[in-house]
């Protein structure tokens, strides 16, 4: 790979909620963004919850997106490999992302060089001390017996029902984070003290780059290693980009 092309990363686009207008406006944004970037993209990682909710049935995908999968599939047949990691509303991503378009899926935290420099790459869910609540419903969520009696619930029934609850605990949470004070003190945040963790064992790490907070933002660590928050594209539109030197945190501005 050329030392000029740059590694991107993307993350919680949420496609499917609030609307479906609204969704296919950011769908499409996503794509300019993507257009913009290709020529000069080493790789390409989506930090997960591409979308709001997906399950893979045996036969069946759900509707829509085709315009986002067929960029994604462009940027692997030139040779551009795509990485996701699953994110919690991604989490029942099984083979079809890996066997139709070539994406390579990642569900637990890779430790990965590039550029000579060592990441650690992960979306960032259920990752810090504490939000038990949500450990055990993933546990839940991941339960191969649940998974298969899910899958004998039509299509219409299954996605309709998990899209609507999906979009309750988006407003909820929409409403949590415009708060002034969410987020505001980086120590107290489950993803700052997970990467204080994780370099307490492996202090070689030199760069975190999580999803998931929503909120981007960039922190020192005790090593010195940078944390990334990509943030999302929801409504931000924020994305990172490292060209080897360092890495920077960005808003996509047509």
């Amino acid at each position: 790979m050329s030392e000029e092309k740059k590694i991107y990363f993307i993350t919680d686009l949420h496609l499917g909620v609030p609307t479906l207008e609204d969704s296919h406006q950011r769908e499409l944004k996503l794509i300019r963004f993507l257009d913009s970037i290709k020529d000069e993209t080493e790789t390409l990682f989506l930090m997960g919850d591409l979308f709001d909710f997906w399950f893979e049935y045996k036969t069946v995908v759900p509707l829509g997106y085709t315009r986002l999968l067929g960029r994604l599939a462009q940027f692997v047949d030139e040779g551009i490999p795509v990485h996701l990691f699953a994110g919690n509303h991604d989490l029942w991503t099984f083979d079809y992302l890996q066997k139709e378009i070539g994406i390579q899926l990642h569900r637990e935290p890779m430790i990965m060089t590039l550029k000579d420099k060592k990441f650690l790459l992960v979306h960032g869910d259920g990752r810090g001390p504490g939000d038990n609540g949500y450990k055990f419903l993933k546990k839940v969520f991941e339960c191969k017996f649940n998974q298969f009696l899910f899958k004998w619930i039509h299509p219409d029934l299954g996605i309709g029902l998990a899209l609507k609850w999906s979009h309750n605990h988006r407003v909820k949470k929409l409403k949590k984070e415009a708060e002034s004070n969410y987020y505001s003190v980086v120590e107290e945040t489950r993803l700052y003290k997970y990467a204080q963790e994780c370099v307490k064992e492996n202090t070689e790490i030199e760069y975190f780059v999580f999803g998931h907070q929503h909120k981007p933002m960039q922190y020192k660590v005790d090593n010195g290693a940078t944390v990334t928050v990509v943030g999302n594209w929801i409504r931000d539109f924020t994305y990172a980009v490292f060209d080897g030197n360092k890495i920077e945190l960005l808003t996509f501005k047509e």
